[in-house]
């Protein structure tokens, strides 16, 4: 009989300050947590092979912020969407499921929202996993500098904001910069343009957009608490990412020297195409790692 194990993956709701937050949870109720944090366009869908190849020996949780996947997406008039208010979300679901000590995965947009609720709570943090999410401005590109001049009182900024949330885009920020795409299922980019099409998000989309000048202005409290904590840390990177490139990557390395660094011939979405190889990395981090 073959020893081969599989874990289950539950699908659950949860309760933060009136928002119904959906998340996906995996692996034994006893095991070090691993929080994974999404980024844009997407949801805790991006990680369901990760939970696959490491949640028999990790418990790994992810939720959707609001107006992402499958959570509550108010409206804005209803909800104020900032990078302040998601990390104040993903602060509350990690009370209502009693996490208080975890490492943590940030990618993208899980970055900002990670680094401030690490600011926010240092003793919730056992380690870093940074794929591709940026805290250091020589790991912004031109067209990463371009988006983050959108905000509000910026003419036109709203309309150039918009004009990204398409499925050209959408489908490019997964198989630009891979090796292999036939190596990039479809279904991430078809889910993410679905979510991003359905009534209000755009709108959503909008809001976080003309926020994003917040996350540059926090860089230097993030470097900080990266010096102070010394958080242990692995960092991986795919090279050819359009928005946030190598030297960001590196970077980290200043704050954090005993840091774990690997770089990948691929793009924003690197577990995408590298999951074989990144996979295993993250599990003998994981097992380093004191509770």
């Amino acid at each position: 009989m073959s020893e081969l194990t599989i874990p289950h993956v539950h699908h659950r709701h949860v309760d933060v300050d009136g928002l119904r937050v959906f998340y996906r949870d995996t692996g034994p109720a006893d095991a070090p947590v691993l929080l994974l944090l999404h980024g844009f366009p997407s949801a805790s869908h991006q990680f369901r092979r990760l939970f696959d190849a490491l949640g028999t020996r990790y418990r790994l949780i992810a939720p959707d912020y609001p107006g992402f996947g499958h959570s509550d997406s108010p409206t804005p008039e209803d909800f104020r969407y900032r990078f302040d208010t998601l990390a104040d979300v993903v602060e509350g679901f990690c009370k209502a499921l009693g996490l208080d000590r975890f490492a943590l995965y940030i990618f993208d947009f899980g970055a900002p929202v990670g680094l401030r609720l690490a600011t926010r709570h240092p003793e919730w943090i056992t380690g870093l996993v940074v794929q591709n999410g940026n805290a250091y401005e020589e790991g912004l590109s031109a067209q990463a500098r371009e988006f983050i001049a959108n905000r509000p009182g910026v003419e036109g900024a709203a309309e150039r904001a918009r004009a990204i949330l398409t499925e050209e885009v959408t489908r490019a920020q997964y198989e630009g910069g891979t090796g292999d795409p036939t190596l990039i299922a479809p279904d991430g980019w078809t889910l993410d343009q679905h979510h991003l099409d359905l009534p209000g998000r755009k709108d959503i989309q909008v809001e976080l957009a003309l926020d994003y000048h917040s996350n540059v202005a926090l860089y230097p409290v993030w470097q900080e608490w990266l010096r102070t904590h010394r958080p242990p840390a692995l960092v991986v990177w795919g090279r050819n990412d359009p928005f946030f490139t190598e030297p960001g990557a590196r970077a980290y390395l200043r704050d954090l020297p005993e840091a774990e660094l690997h770089v990948f011939d691929t793009g924003h979405f690197a577990l995408e195409e590298k999951l074989p190889e990144i996979a295993p990395l993250i599990d003998d981090f994981l097992a380093r790692l004191r509770p």
